[in-house]
């Protein structure tokens, strides 16, 4: 059994107004990131955000798929958000910049793989996830989702989870590549739909694509410029 921190009067008292203090300056911090995109980004729209992997390298079909997307994208109306990061990011950030668009990277402070790109044209840099989170909402009007890992199913999850719940206006929610996100939807389907956890409806939220060209006109019927 673990003993018990014994602390004097004194002692705990001066932790907790550390602690209030710390949280205090914590607020700041918080308000700052919020103020600091609001501002930043209030001149971007509209924009698309595409998720992916960061492990992906120039060369990989998926890298140079997402190239061609935000390129696209751009040569329709459209500017570019991403995470700011290496991988798909830089690809996003690559395509859009390359084509003349607002190309934006929303760079996470991370302990690895997280550095900025040098294709963002407009770049950001968050200290706070959830806040990194609204930015990508609320100035996309679509989301383009690669393939990728934990956080590009976290941004996939919480999109269609805002949708379905109300919270957020609906937007084209995009998976490019079948062969890679179908085990995902087939799970989905089986366990969640069949399962009495979704409605069939909730599968309606989400588009799967596999070419570029697909991609654009599948955001473009839904989004009138």
């Amino acid at each position: 059994m673990a003993k018990e921190l014994k602390m004097d009067p004194h002692e705990r008292q001066f932790v907790i107004n550390e602690l209030t203090v710390k949280d205090s300056w914590r607020m700041f911090r918080i308000l700052a990131e919020f103020v600091d995109g609001f501002e930043t980004l209030s001149q971007i729209y509209p924009a698309v955000s595409i998720f992916g992997s960061a492990r992906v390298k120039p060369g990989d079909p998926y890298y140079e798929q997402t190239v061609t997307i935000a390129r696209l994208l751009v040569q329709n109306g459209f500017n570019v958000i991403s995470g700011g990061g290496p991988g798909i990011m830089e690809a996003a950030n690559k395509g859009a910049a390359e084509a003349g668009g607002k190309s934006v990277g929303l760079n996470i402070q991370l302990p690895y793989e997280q550095k900025p790109n040098p294709y963002a044209n407009i770049k950001l840099d968050f200290r706070y996830f959830f806040i990194r989170k609204v930015m990508f909402v609320k100035y996309s009007v679509a989301y383009v989702i690669m393939p990728g890992g934990f956080g590009t199913l976290d941004e996939f999850s919480e999109a269609i989870t805002l949708i379905q719940t109300q919270r957020i206006k609906p937007f084209p929610v995009v998976l490019v590549n079948r062969a890679f996100w179908k085990g995902l939807l087939d799970w989905m389907r089986k366990s969640l739909c069949q399962g009495g956890m979704i409605s069939p409806e909730d599968l309606d939220l989400i588009q799967i694509i596999d070419e570029p060209e697909e991609v654009i006109r599948a955001i473009r019927k839904i989004i009138i410029l």
